[in-house]
């Protein structure tokens, strides 16, 4: 069987961390928001603001404050011509009772779902992108003006690759599911 397109779109893309010295089109940045608008969310609460900061001077600004010191490990987001900052938005009161019955977030949950679409979304028009989760926190809400009660979750940082990262490893599909109940493998009982 030939591997449908999805699948050799997930196994090409590749977090970037070198980009070349060149803006992103905003058309190119409004489909990715797209693809993250369209992203599913519990209780379609859709509890996330995309915040894209492409103007040059906010920019290093932003990073300058977000990815220093202890979160300077993170610097070579600073050279991305954008810098999307995922905000979290309230999720809806029928969310946030199933957060506490199973004990997850799923604001977050729905976060992830969101961004990888933004990100898949990228790879395919030929965008690198990087999920940056160590960052200022506090920093970021105070230079993008995130009002009380959200906050930003995570950057990606996007631009038109300069590097081409080989493969990671990954672990054999036996190794990590398996079908009508919880099989043993490699690290299983």
């Amino acid at each position: 069987m030939e591997s449908p397109s999805f699948l050799k779109l997930a196994a090409a893309r590749r977090s970037i961390r070198a980009f070349q010295d060149r803006p992103v089109e905003r058309e190119k940045l409004e489909l990715c928001l797209e693809a993250a608008r369209l992203a599913p969310s519990a209780c379609n609460a859709q509890p996330w603001k995309f915040v894209v900061v492409d103007d040059p001077a906010l920019r290093r600004r932003l990073a300058d404050a977000v990815f220093s010191g202890a979160y300077a490990m993170n610097k070579h987001a600073s050279a991305a011509p954008v810098l999307v900052a995922v905000v979290s938005q309230r999720g809806s009161a029928l969310a946030w009772v199933g957060n506490q019955v199973q004990g997850t977030v799923f604001r977050l949950v729905d976060i992830g779902i969101s961004c990888e679409h933004f990100v898949l979304q990228a790879a395919e028009l030929g965008l690198g992108t990087c999920w940056l989760g160590w960052f200022d926190m506090k920093a970021a809400g105070r230079i993008l003006g995130v009002p009380r009660g959200h906050r930003v979750e995570m950057f990606i940082s996007v631009g038109y690759p300069a590097e081409a990262p080989d493969p990671r490893p990954r672990r054999a599909l036996s190794d990590m599911s398996s079908f009508n109940g919880y099989g043993p493998g490699p690290s299983g009982p």
